[in-house]
């Protein structure tokens, strides 16, 4: 509706800047148009290009903003591992926030919606078996939840040690505060 009405002063603009003045008297010199027009002409132009440009400015889903939420919720999901084999409800409850964002995050398309609507299933039966304290159905719901949407840990990464390595480069990097993040620095 916004977008239509915006449209159609555009249009109405245009064609108003490109009609004649009948209350200006006729002009002795060639191509004679005052400068207040001339701007509105040009502005009302500007509109009309730059406008189809605002539409399609959506760069939220890509690739690397779905491997950035497998890698970041996933990794504190596949963290709770000892929380959910010790039975600790609170730990996992904590974490509600890294599910959420998995799911929405990790399955944005709308070719992606089954394995969405598996993963919010997944979810749910976690929390059911949180809200019952039932720690088997916990286990073999997170279990479940974690194969089902291939969810692994991230390695440890340290710049010296048993696992040398170089996790990040920038504090741009989906890496950058989480275990597998470890610079070298001389």
């Amino acid at each position: 509706m916004k977008f239509s009405t915006i449209v159609c002063a555009l249009a109405i603009t245009s064609a108003t800047a490109f009609a004649p003045n009948t209350g200006m008297r006729a002009s002795t010199t060639l191509n004679a148009v005052d400068r207040r027009a001339m701007f509105g002409q040009i502005a009302a132009a500007a509109v009309v290009v730059a406008l189809p440009g605002m539409a399609s400015a959506d760069g939220a889903v890509s690739t690397a903003t779905i491997t950035k939420s497998k890698v970041l919720y996933g990794s504190r999901i596949a963290d709770l591992k000892s929380a959910v084999a010790a039975g600790d409800f609170d730990a996992v409850a904590d974490e509600k926030n890294a599910f959420i964002l998995f799911n929405s995050g990790a399955y944005p398309q709308a070719k992606t919606k089954a394995n969405k609507k598996a993963a919010i299933e997944g979810t749910n039966a976690i929390f059911a078996a949180i809200r019952s304290k039932d720690k088997a159905a916990l286990k073999s719901a997170y279990e479940n939840y974690v194969s089902t949407n291939n969810i692994r840990e991230l390695p440890t990464v340290t710049a010296d040690g048993p696992t040398p390595g170089q996790g990040y480069a920038t504090d741009y990097s989906y890496l950058y505060r989480t275990k597998a993040a470890a610079i070298y620095v001389r």
